[in-house]
């Protein structure tokens, strides 16, 4: 059987959702996916980048990271995307490039991918499962299929026990509070879970064509 095409798309202002993605692209790697980190487009003028410390650092570090395009969903099996908080919704900049999508869902090119999320926010309770839950409801309407971590493995409670998906929490310097080794272990997990749906999905879909 072919390899799981995963897409990891995310935004990043400050770094979280970034090394999120490039956690979850390690995992899936390592379970055998072959795997395309993408950042969506940015959205905030180049000027506010520029004047502020931590956003100009992550825009040169990230540089060379392609900008995901429809034409990545419908390569893909499987994607993750992760997005930190906006008022307990996904960023402007992760929501223009779901809006960007409008033409592979016409044409039934978004069914049956398997989507995983991630989310980040200031504060404990500052909206990251009302994000997740905000992406899913999108992926909903693209006839997606959703491969939430759950309780599926231990590693979720020791990450803050969100079962849509890992989420963080970070202070004022943009550094994330939890501890970091078991956010990345929950990262992993849900990682290679999404990868093994989508190999499900697809012996499924082999299997059904030979018959």
């Amino acid at each position: 059987m072919p390899k799981i095409k995963l897409a990891v798309i995310y935004y990043s202002a400050t770094g979280t959702n970034y090394q999120l993605a490039q956690w979850a692209a390690e995992s899936a790697e390592k379970a055998g996916a072959e795997v395309k980190l993408l950042k969506v487009q940015e959205l905030v003028p180049e000027d506010k980048i520029q004047a502020n410390p931590a956003m100009k650092a992550l825009a040169e570090k990230t540089k060379d990271i392609p900008v995901a395009t429809p034409d990545d969903i419908v390569e893909a099996d499987a994607i993750i995307f992760s997005s930190p908080t906006r008022y307990g919704n996904i960023a402007s900049q992760m929501k223009q490039f779901i809006d960007t999508t409008g033409g592979i869902w016409g044409k039934g090119l978004t069914v049956n991918k398997v989507v995983s999320a991630m989310s980040s926010a200031q504060n404990p309770h500052g909206g990251q499962e009302a994000t997740i839950l905000a992406l899913y409801t999108s992926m909903y309407h693209w006839g997606a299929i959703v491969a939430a971590p759950g309780y599926t493995d231990p590693v979720t409670f020791g990450a803050g026990g969100n079962p849509y998906g890992t989420s963080v929490s970070v202070d004022g310097d943009g550094k994330m509070i939890e501890d970091q080794d078991r956010i990345r272990d929950a990262v992993f997990h849900q990682a290679k879970r999404t990868v093994e749906v989508a190999g499900w999905v697809q012996a499924g879909k082999n299997a059904n064509n030979q018959n």
